[in-house]
């Protein structure tokens, strides 16, 4: 089992590469503002992802396809605003880069100039590879993302794990292979079986980072709100919960409201 064995004062995307030669495994969570990311960055997490996942979490959507690009602009630049140490990466929205590779760039710079974001990342593989070397030929830094895509729900139909069928199991490591040679610093693998992710990780130098993709890989990569369990309803398998924030919340709120209808809140020390 590896740990780290040096202390960064910033993480780069060189830093993640020299990690993976190292040994070292990547610490990923998400954020989508200020508080929470400031947290996050004091606790000496390596990468902070601005998911579309704030699509869910913060704005209670059914699928991450909905959140806009100003959208996640704004939760981008709240994020940057409280860092000092992670490398930010922040996911290109759905429909800001699939259907047009002149799109691509564009969208991408705009999220690095208005939020002062670190780099950027997309979904999928040979198919849009000519948006990925655009927003690289733009000096934008880009991590990957195959096995589930959440932004092609609709495509899958499922939220099951992919890759487990030989055909689409050599289309992933294809496709990380072409990610790898393109220029990208990273990839998410997203539920897909534990030995293929590993695979994948032993035959690129871009270092992995998995999420339902067992422990062969180069780093984790979880929602924050669900690690520390402030949702509750999401009990996938890969899933750890740190904390249960929902009860201790709940519980916090209901002896507020308590303690204001009896007239114990406030007392007389805090009173002015």
């Amino acid at each position: 089992m590896s740990v780290a064995k040096k202390e960064y004062k910033r993480i780069t995307t060189k830093t993640l590469v020299d990690m993976k030669k190292k040994g070292e495994k990547i610490s990923m969570l998400t954020a989508y503002d200020f508080t929470m990311a400031k947290i996050v960055d004091s606790a000496g997490i390596d990468v902070i992802l601005v998911g579309d996942s704030a699509s869910n979490v913060m704005a209670g959507h059914e699928t991450t396809l909905p959140i806009t690009l100003d959208q996640m602009i704004y939760h981008a630049a709240s994020v940057v605003r409280a860092i000092q140490r992670s490398l930010v990466v922040v996911d290109l929205p759905f429909g800001s880069y699939q259907s047009d590779p002149k799109e691509a760039p564009r969208s991408a710079i705009r999220i690095m100039k208005e939020s002062g974001a670190h780099a950027v990342k997309l979904e999928g593989g040979k198919e849009i590879k000519e948006s990925i070397k655009r927003i690289l030929n733009a000096g934008i830094p880009v991590m990957g993302h195959l096995g589930l895509t959440p932004q092609s729900i609709y495509k899958f139909g499922t939220y099951t794990v992919r890759a487990k069928e030989e055909e689409e199991a050599e289309k992933l490591k294809e496709d990380a292979l072409l990610l790898e040679k393109a220029g990208c610093f990273a990839v998410v693998l997203e539920k897909v079986p534990a030995k293929l992710a590993k695979e994948v990780a032993e035959s690129l130098t871009i270092p992995i980072i998995g999420i339902g993709a067992g422990n062969g890989v180069d780093g984790q990569v979880l929602v924050t709100h669900d690690m520390i369990g402030m949702t509750h309803e999401f009990h996938p398998r890969f899933l750890r919960r740190y904390l249960d924030l929902y009860s201790e919340m709940t519980t916090a709120f209901q002896r507020y409201s308590t303690d204001v209808k009896r007239g114990d809140f406030p007392n007389d020390s805090e009173q002015y």
